[in-house]
């Protein structure tokens, strides 16, 4: 299992200060590249749905974090990923993607992208380069980042299978409305990634480290395990119900062989709890399973996933139901 500590509740907390570390541990017998110095930061991966950022947080930290379809907007809370290289931590900010918000959830989104933006020591904007940029990714992107006065860099995504004529449109849209450097890059291969890495790590800030050097994530497991089960859910399931679902661990018992893991599938009508069951639960058997597999294979361990479908009306819509299920409103939202 790559996440240490206790599986059910991991939270990972910030080391002590290098400076105190070196007044405990350092002697003058010690090597002097203990005394380099270390560069820490956050780097918030931001762009427009679909433009691969989940894809690349998990090229770049080696592991599966962020939960990745063919379909758009599945990355719907900040996710945060941490990769250590020598003297660096790079402390990675996955957000939704910024769009134009319809309903309570996608101004939470919306919220969560921007916050990563004001929080960012290094803002990586991700674009799809398969089509050429438009009137509404220059209006949403320029909007977004008036947030930041970090240094922004942009990734050019998807290179690998995007027409060079629109390659070349999003370099001389970036050069002259960002004024940003760009590289090409496709997340998928891992194509222009190992390059883009050492730019980011020349731009952070001076300073120890936050986390522990072996930690990959700073989410509890249980986010991971919901995000798996939602993640099958828009692989299995069409036209709305994806959109429509969330997922939640409400039990988790790692004392148990194998582990014991209950996820409540919330839905926002009751037509779509029985099109999730299926028909004889032949539906909801094949999420579990499939989810179930996920799982185990994230936690090195076996589990006993046991999924409960439940009607919550209209659930995206609704202040109390999003702050219950863990997504923070913007303060100003009257709605």
């Amino acid at each position: 299992m790559f996440l240490t500590m206790d599986a059910s509740e991991l939270t990972l907390t910030p080391i002590r200060h290098t400076e105190d570390r070196a007044s405990e541990e350092h002697t003058e017998s010690e090597p002097a590249e203990l005394n380099q110095t270390t560069r820490t930061g956050y780097v918030a991966l931001v762009g427009r749905p679909n433009a691969g950022k989940s894809t690349l947080l998990n090229c770049l930290i080696g592991e599966h974090l962020s939960i990745v379809t063919p379909k758009a907007q599945t990355t719907w809370q900040r996710v945060t990923g941490l990769l250590t290289v020598e003297q660096d931590q790079l402390i990675f900010l996955d957000t939704p993607g910024i769009l134009e918000t319809r309903d309570l959830l996608q101004r939470a989104m919306l919220g969560a992208a921007l916050e990563a933006l004001h929080e960012a020591d290094v803002v990586l904007l991700v674009v799809d380069t398969q089509r050429p940029p438009t009137g509404r990714d220059a209006e949403r992107i320029l909007t977004a980042l008036e947030e930041t006065s970090a240094p922004v860099l942009t990734a050019l995504n998807k290179v690998d299978d995007a027409p060079l004529a629109s390659v070349e449109a999003w370099e001389s849209w970036v050069e002259s409305q960002v004024g940003a450097p760009t590289y090409r890059i496709s997340a998928l291969t891992g194509q222009g990634t190992e390059g883009l890495l050492g730019v980011l790590r020349e731009h952070l800030p001076e300073g120890p480290f936050l986390y522990p050097e072996d930690e990959i994530a700073s989410d509890p497991v249980r986010f991971f395990v919901a995000e798996l089960v939602r993640e099958t859910i828009f692989e299995q399931f069409r036209q709305e119900i994806p959109y429509s679902v969330f997922c939640q661990v409400v039990e988790f018992r790692e004392s148990q062989d194998p582990v014991y893991i209950q996820v409540n599938v919330y839905v926002e009508r009751k037509s779509q709890k029985g099109m999730l069951i299926g028909k004889h639960g032949a539906a909801i058997r094949a999420l579990g399973e499939a989810s179930r597999q996920k799982i185990e294979t994230f936690l090195g361990q076996s589990v006993y996933l046991d999924l409960w479908v439940k009607p919550l009306r209209a659930w995206r819509k609704n202040r109390a139901y999003l702050g219950d299920l863990g997504f923070r409103l913007p303060p100003d939202d009257d709605a």
